[in-house]
């Protein structure tokens, strides 16, 4: 009888170890995963906000030296600040009112998110450097699907909400103050009033 009771305790013993065993994996495994993934969404935030905050600064000192007269598109993407050297007043897609004062190459390489360049976006309110079209924002929200930068959005308050351009207090667009903006305007505004 004795036998039997310590065999059968032996076999509950030997059967809980390797259950105990998986279930600890697997409470590991889980950890690691959403660790993996939380920390690759603040990454990939972090990221975005230090790519953003070196363009800002880069069109800045592009602007103070060269004087950035337009943009050709409403959506322009940034892949020409690795250039030295250029003909006319045209880098990319931007056009320059003092090209001669350019200081390039700005970058070794241009920055990328996810494979997309980051881009220059034109609205009523201002132009605003933003991830590329394509890029998962760590929001969920993709550029482009769900998250649509037109002419007449308000990117400002975009930056300001979690389900848009917002990731936990972090905002992934900054205005790009053009001091020929303000020119623009009151030539554009000289123009209607002579016309009309």
């Amino acid at each position: 009888m004795k036998q039997q009771s310590f065999q059968a305790e032996r076999g509950l013993r030997g059967s809980i170890i390797p259950v105990m065993t998986i279930v600890v994996f697997v409470v590991l495994v889980g950890i690691t995963i959403f660790s993996f993934l939380y920390r690759s969404k603040e990454y990939a935030a972090n990221l975005m906000t230090q790519d953003i905050a070196q363009l800002q600064k880069i069109f800045q000192r592009i602007d103070e030296k060269c004087k950035i007269l337009s943009f050709d598109y409403q959506k322009n993407p940034i892949n020409f600040l690795n250039v030295g050297k250029f003909e006319g007043s045209e880098v990319g897609p931007m056009n320059l009112t003092y090209p001669d004062q350019w200081e390039g190459p700005y970058l070794d390489d241009n920055p990328t998110m996810q494979g997309k360049e980051y881009e220059i976006v034109r609205t009523k309110k201002g132009h605003f450097i933003v991830p590329g079209t394509g890029v998962e924002m760590p929001n969920g929200k993709e550029i482009g699907k769900d998250i649509i930068l037109g002419e007449d959005v308000d990117i400002a308050a975009m930056m300001q909400r979690e389900d848009a351009l917002m990731y936990e207090g972090k905002s992934f667009a900054a205005l790009l103050p053009l001091s020929t903006s303000e020119l623009q305007k009151t030539l554009l505004h000289a123009v209607v009033h002579t016309e009309g």
